[in-house]
């Protein structure tokens, strides 16, 4: 996907988050970050090479692939959640934390509400597995493309 979607959508005059990336970020890490926008939700952030989702030997630049989750990251084993895929955003946006000024995409308050590093189990076509190591959120996850209405839904659950 690249930034080049992240980059229309914003007017960086007006507001405060990252334009670029950051050149020295590693793969596996993760943010959730709190998002009070116009619905409240919270975006699941994955730090991996930008065609992780499509190649089975990923390159490309690193990007935060990420999902907006309606509530948070489920903590039962088997409990689903809704995760709407938006567009890659730069690494630099891990560390993002503020208020993205009214009348913006987004508009509405971001704040880090767990960090950490994470390892892939498995990765298919539409699916992936990864253990989550945070400070709120720790244990085995899967993610999967659901692909009956639109490519960017996706199920996120606590596998045991």
């Amino acid at each position: 996907m690249g930034l080049e979607e992240y980059q229309k959508k914003r007017n960086f005059d007006k507001t405060n988050e990252p334009l670029s990336g950051d050149s020295e970020t590693v793969e596996n890490v993760f943010v959730i970050q709190e998002h009070n926008a116009s619905s409240h939700h919270f975006d699941f952030r994955l730090a991996m090479k930008e065609d992780f989702l499509v190649s089975d030997k990923p390159k490309g630049a690193i990007v935060l692939k990420s999902w907006a989750i309606p509530k948070t990251v489920p903590v039962v084993p088997g409990e689903k959640r809704l995760a709407v895929m938006t567009e890659d955003h730069p690494p630099s946006y891990l560390n993002f934390e503020g208020e993205i000024p009214k009348g913006e995409y987004g508009a509405g308050s971001v704040k880090i509400w767990d960090k950490g590093d994470y390892q892939v189990l498995s990765q298919s076509k539409n699916s992936f597995k990864i253990h989550l190591n945070g400070q709120k959120i720790n244990g085995n996850y899967a993610l999967v493309n659901t692909k009956f209405s639109k490519e960017n839904q996706w199920l996120i659950f606590k596998v045991d």
